[in-house]
């Protein structure tokens, strides 16, 4: 008994909180008319066939015909072999259209990821030590910027401004840059920036009143008491106890954004990762890659909720696993 036991049960639930998740997504996805059969139908009553035969053939060739609870059998079993159907929009595996996607989404979603854990909680704590100066007020007002616009919209303009305007970036990503280039760094520069400055305002200010809060502490006086020095004041005495709480809001706050703003961001700048290949498995009704997109979403998100977890037991000894 203790954090082995604990991971077990954390690793059973987030299986089980992945198995609804994915369970309500087959089956609104299962209620929803098929477009294949509705196109049989259409081209049939167009060329004077029966449209009800047309689909009822349409649905055997899809085995739609066959009960409920076969089909979402046949799903689950399919899940854990890894046999996620096939896509019919992209004319491959989903496994393999999900791997293909998250080959663009990594190029931005690493850069991004560094940058927001570097920046958010050095410039809280850069707005702390500065509390109520213009400083202060700036980092703040920034913060409140980033979080308050929506990505899409800032994504926009700075398309608009420096892909149609100035010309400094292309206006629809390139997929045939190398990944290790200047080309692709200009072309990805535009998206980080935005997921960035969305990402490090809520991030900011939790940092912000946290180190305040270490700041004003009598251990803070000691050590400035004792002489040691600003520098390690801040970075070990201030920094160190406000990455606990934070580290509960980085992981949090970054997976939502990477299953939400990533996908907004994708379809602005026309980036063909996850969010985009979602998206157009949606719109397209591509069942087998709608729910193998919400299969790998869920998946990351359960799997980060369970780091976050353990990180933050980690980070703080006082924390108990038998009271988890």
């Amino acid at each position: 008994m203790g954090m082995e036991w604990y991971i077990v049960r954390r690793v059973a639930w987030a299986a089980i909180v992945t198995f609804i998740i994915v369970s309500i997504t087959w089956g609104l996805m299962a209620a929803a008319p098929n477009p294949e059969v509705q196109a049989a139908a259409t081209q049939a009553a167009m060329d004077g066939d029966d449209p009800t035969a047309a689909a009822e053939r349409a649905e055997a060739r899809l085995q739609l015909d066959r009960p409920l609870h076969e089909r979402f059998m046949d799903y689950v079993v399919g899940v854990y072999t890894l046999n996620w159907g096939w896509s019919n929009t992209r004319n491959q595996p989903v496994t393999q259209a999900i791997l293909e996607s998250l080959y663009y989404t990594v190029q931005y979603s690493v850069p991004w990821t560094i940058l927001t854990v570097l920046i958010g909680p050095l410039v809280g704590l850069y707005s702390a030590a500065n509390q109520y100066s213009w400083k202060d007020h700036v980092a703040t007002g920034f913060a409140f910027f980033g979080f308050a616009i929506p990505n899409f919209f800032f994504g926009i303009i700075l398309l608009l401004l420096f892909g149609v305007t100035l010309r400094w970036i292309p206006i629809v990503y390139q997929t045939d840059v190398p990944v290790f280039s200047v080309q692709n760094a200009i072309q990805l520069a535009v998206p980080v920036f935005v997921l960035v400055t969305g990402s490090i305002g809520a991030i900011m200010r939790v940092s912000r009143n946290e180190s305040v809060e270490y700041t004003n502490a009598d251990f803070v006086k000691t050590a400035r008491a004792k002489g040691v020095s600003t520098y390690r004041i801040y970075f070990r005495h201030v920094l160190r106890p406000t990455m606990v709480p934070l580290s509960t809001t980085i992981v949090g706050y970054l997976l939502a954004l990477f299953t939400g703003s990533s996908l907004l961001v994708e379809v602005v700048f026309g980036i063909p990762g996850l969010g985009r290949t979602l998206y157009d498995a949606v719109v397209a009704q591509d069942t087998s890659l709608v729910l193998g997109s919400t299969l790998f979403f869920t998946f990351v998100a359960t799997i980060g909720n369970l780091i976050q977890d353990l990180v933050y037991t980690l980070l703080d000894p006082r924390i108990s696993f038998e009271d988890r």
